[in-house]
């Protein structure tokens, strides 16, 4: 816990940050013990790296012998590795070490701290460095990406993801947009700008002649943006384009992207190759930018009057047509339904929390929305993992949640001392505002695991309980700060606006109505920092213009292994998990147990639903799971999905306590109508949101369908008559080929006896385990006959080996087999055996399975240079359900056929093997996997590489 000591701060701020100088911050130790460093308390291990390109199986990237702790999965490993270890790999340069990551970002901040007057004394120093550390290190929260990649290098120390830039009636003003955004995009980042300061095609220029319009402009922008691409890789840039309700060329703004897609239709109907990342797609324009129309109040009451609406001329404000209100938010509704662009944007709202209007109006936001401050301005985010608060009794820990939230509000505030930026404007506005985006992930994932359905009053009261207290503490700090080292240097023009919008804070707070203890607690929590927020801000003012915002915390998100994304619901209940040694498997979230215990079922009846869940992939007809219990464990995507207006509810009712917006778009079926999106454009308005976007399933042509292209053929096809399969048993011959292993797992000896047929492959197996007469005896002796007859059946040993290995429970540990080390149960040992015994090398490796002379060859190959047969050893996904021999029985067709060799690389896809049809969701561009959504950017699960700034 941080807090200030010493006497009264100085009510204005320099430039240079220094402020009062008798007070100071104490740090108090929150998660770290004195005397005791963060990395002595936690157990390290090595691990190789090699990430490969799902569709072709070429290697990414590969670094081994990697330092991780032994708690973080193999998918956070993967990406910190590839995206944010420093130096060229291969040279002694390169960052080899969790370690020397946290490190080169942790001792940056303290040092900035401590030459900018931050810390009362060396020790507290010390101890806001450990702090840091250990939350950092046990996946607490996580700076955003630009702090990963700059922070301690030889780069800029660009800790920014979030840019608005401004654009004015002028040649040279638009010329300038174009390079200052090109520039952002070189970085790996993207902005948004409102481009109604320009004149409409409908007025004259001072030479006599017509306007071009901001769409004229746009189209330069758009080719700059999808040749310059982000950060020199094959994604396209992220950007954000804003225009007024009331200009002139609003409705061909509108029509835009709509009129493109028509296009779009047309071309792929004359045989052209128009799927995202095609080569034909590039004569498409205005893809590279997200569309928001930014509506008034005046506008939407006009709308729900039905009246008229005045477009106003750009130099002299006089209204030059008058248009249907209703006419126009129907276009609105229309192009969106059809392209899912333009979102929409609450004007009256932003500017009505304004905390600096006498500097300037908000007019625009960031790609993703999030992100709504001055012109010419950035944010650095950061984001907590919400799911290390949830106390083993299913209540949240309000007291270590705000504890932490001090602690990375101080440090965020710290890095704009040393922070550099892309254009002299952006850096004067935000040293003068120092904005910052505190927020979190795994909302989802917390509101499951406390028994709380996503769409409810009782999960939106949680949320909003929560959100209160993180923007509580971080105003509060932020006064504190102000007293340390002065307030930001716009506030004493904006004291009298900043103090309002604080009070508005906290007035929403007294308004949530709580149902549960837990949201209660956590509410009194925040209701006592909103009091000491006003308290210490009235006499210090405060650091930070702004605070908070709801990013979509993609790749941050799989570093801190979160279950979800930002504000948003699990995907699915079933997902993908890499595993140590290659490969991969299906499982439940973690969460869903957790859940069905804090409803109160039986262990017994726990493992039941969740078997039912691994199958099948929803909850729907689980055994002994109640219906009224199903929509806890409802979805963004599957049979059981949150409604569009559920989203809707849950952004209103955290968006009363966040200084910016939240990053979501809200997802649509197919079959939804115009007037379905119009009604949600309209509630976001009467609902208090910031910003709005949709997007309807299938609405939009350039999209990498893969399997579902096909899939969509197949449904056209008259119905084939069902015809019946049933399995036959192949027995073995009286004399058949056998062999017996002995075997030792965690001190307990057993023998493995496998019977194979004469032409090859397992037929049965014996386990003699423990004591003759025993339980344990009995229980291995019915398992074994139960998977020889099944062997016999036809069903394929891959799929017995992937259901079993790395299953868990004693006796675990150390064997006596020198290509199976390691042994996480007594089934995990036997099946690894058999797969080393009776599989061929190419299904081995898909499952992550090799001897002990292969794994030997393979480093020794690696480490000389040497050929390696990659097409064998490298590390791949395995299939869902591996194909049956050739002299298997077929088996019976399901009403949802699901393809047997179907291989699959991350969780969308597996979603689309339940459901039977396609997601509409792009590809990665690094390793082929099919991202998920991540708020309103798309992530992919892989390699951690997003579609928007991240």
């Amino acid at each position: 816990m941080t807090e200030t000591v010493g006497g009264s701060a100085k009510k204005t701020a320099t430039r240079n940050g220094a402020g009062a100088k008798n007070a100071k911050l104490k740090v108090e130790r929150v998660y770290t013990t004195e005397g005791v460093h963060p990395y002595d308390e936690v157990t390290w291990e090595h691990r190789d790296v090699v990430m490969t390109n799902w569709r072709d199986g070429s290697v990414n990237f590969e670094q081994r012998g990697v330092e991780f702790p032994d708690f973080w999965s193999v998918n956070a490993t993967n990406i910190v590795t590839s995206k944010y270890f420093r130096g060229a790999v291969g040279t002694p340069q390169r960052e080899h070490s969790l370690r020397q990551l946290i490190d080169r970002v942790v001792l940056t901040y303290v040092k900035a701290g401590v030459e900018h007057g931050y810390f009362g004394t060396d020790a507290d120093a010390e101890v806001f460095e450990h702090e840091l550390t250990w939350m950092l290190l046990h996946q607490v929260f996580s700076f955003n990406s630009p702090v990963w990649f700059n922070v301690g290098t030889a780069s800029p120390q660009q800790v920014s993801a979030c840019f608005i830039l401004s654009v004015d009636d002028t040649m040279e003003s638009i010329l300038n947009w174009y390079r200052e955004e090109g520039l952002i995009f070189k970085g790996g980042s993207g902005a948004g700008l409102n481009l109604s300061r320009i004149r409409s095609s409908k007025e004259l220029l001072s030479s006599g002649g017509t306007a071009s319009g901001p769409v004229s402009f746009m189209r330069g922008a758009d080719a700059s943006a999808g040749t310059i691409k982000s950060g020199g890789a094959t994604r396209r840039a992220a950007k954000m384009v804003v225009l007024d309700v009331d200009h002139p060329d609003v409705e061909e703004f509108i029509e835009t992207k709509a009129r493109e897609e028509d296009k779009v239709r047309a071309l792929r109907d004359a045989g052209f190759d128009m799927d995202l990342g095609g080569r034909d797609i590039v004569s498409v324009q205005y893809q590279n930018a997200n569309n928001s129309v930014r509506v008034s109040d005046e506008f939407m009451h006009a709308y729900e009057s039905g009246g008229q609406f005045g477009l106003r001329a750009r130099q002299t404000g006089e209204v030059i047509e008058h248009v249907d209100a209703k006419s126009l938010f129907r276009k609105l509704a229309q192009a969106a339904w059809e392209c899912a662009d333009p979102g929409i944007q609450y004007d009256g709202t932003i500017n009505d929390w304004h905390t600096t209007p006498e500097s300037g109006r908000i007019t625009a936001s960031n790609p993703c929305s999030e992100y709504m401050h001055l012109d010419n301005s950035s944010c650095n985010l950061a984001s907590l993992n919400l799911m290390k608060f949830l106390k083993d009794d299913g209540s949240f820990n309000a007291e270590l949640f705000a504890k932490s939230v001090e602690l990375i509000i101080t440090a965020m505030d710290i890095s704009i001392c040393f922070a550099d930026f892309p254009t002299p404007a952006i850096g004067e506005t935000t040293r003068d505002f120092r904005q910052l985006g505190i927020g979190y992930a795994n909302l989802g994932a917390l509101l499951m695991a406390t028994g709380h359905a996503y769409d409810s009053e009782g999960g939106r009261a949680l949320a909003a309980s929560i959100t209160s207290l993180m923007q509580a503490v971080a105003y509060r700090r932020s006064a504190e700060l102000a007293g340390v080292v002065g307030p930001y240097a716009g506030y004493a023009r904006n004291a009298e606006s900043h103090q309002r919008v604080i009070r508005k804070h906290a007035a929403a707070n007294d308004l949530i109505r709580t149902l549960h203890a837990n949201d209660a607690a956590v509410r009194s929590a925040a209701t006592r920092e909103w009091q000491r927020c006003q308290e210490v801000g009235a006499r210090h003012g405060w650091r930070n213009a702004q605070a908070s915002v709801l990013a979509p915390t993609g790749t941050i998100g799989l570093m801190m292994d979160c279950d979800t994304t930002g504000i948003e619901p699990d995907l699915a209940l079933v997902k993908f998990k890499k595993l140590v040694g290659g490969g991969s498997m299906q499982i439940v979230n973690q969460t869903v147990p957790r859940a069905l215990s804090v409803l109160g079922y039986p262990d017994e009846q726990v493992e039941a639903i969740v078997e039912y869940i691994g199958e099948h992939g929803h909850v729907v007809d689980a055994p002994g799971l109640k219906p009224e219990h199903y929509e806890v464990f409802d979805c963004a995507m599957g049979d059981r999905s949150i409604a569009p207006m559920g989203h809707v509810r849950m952004m209103a009712a955290v968006q009363p306590f966040l200084s910016g917006a939240i990053s979501k778009t809200v997802n649509m079926p197919e079959t939804a109508t115009v007037e379905e999106v119009e009604e949600i454009y309209y509630q976001g308005w009467k609902l208090g949101l910031k910003a709005l976007a949709i997007y309807r399933d299938n609405c939009k042509v350039g999209q990498p369908l893969s399997a579902g292209k096909s899939a969509k053929a197949t449904e056209t096809k008259a119905a084939e008559p069902v015809v019946e399969y049933r399995p036959v048993r192949k027995r073995l011959p009286k004399k058949r080929p056998s062999q017996t292993v002995s075997f030792t797992v965690g001190g307990a000896e057993g023998y493995l006896h496998a019977g194979s047929y004469p032409d090859d492959g397992l037929g049965e197996i014996f386990v003699k385990l423990g004591k003759q007469g025993s339980t344990l005896a009995g229980v291995m002796d019915a398992f074994s006959m139960s998977i020889s007859v099944g062997l016999q059946y036809g069903i394929p040993l891959e799929f017995y080996v992937s259901k079993f290995q790395n299953l868990r429970f004693e006796p675990a540990g150390m064997t006596d087999d020198p290509d199976v080390r390691i042994a996480t149960s007594v089934l995990d040992y036997l099946f690894r055996r058999l797969a080393l015994d009776y599989l061929p090398f190419e299904k081995r490796a898909q499952l992550g399975i090799f001897t002990a002379d292969e794994r030997t060859a393979q480093v020794a190959a690696d480490y000389s240079g040497g050929d390696v047969d990659l097409e064998g050893l490298r590390t791949s996904v395995g299939s869902v359900e591996p194909a049956a021999p050739a002299n298997a029985p077929s088996p019976a067709p399901e009403s949802k056929s699901k393809p047997q060799d179907v291989r699959v690389g991350s969780s969308t896809e597996l979603l689309e093997l339940h459901l039977g049809k396609a997601a509409d969701a792009p590809l990665c561009m690094t390793c082929g996997t099919k991202m998920r959504p991540a708020g309103s950017c798309y992530l992919c699960e892989g390699c951690g590489s997003t579609s928007g700034c991240s």
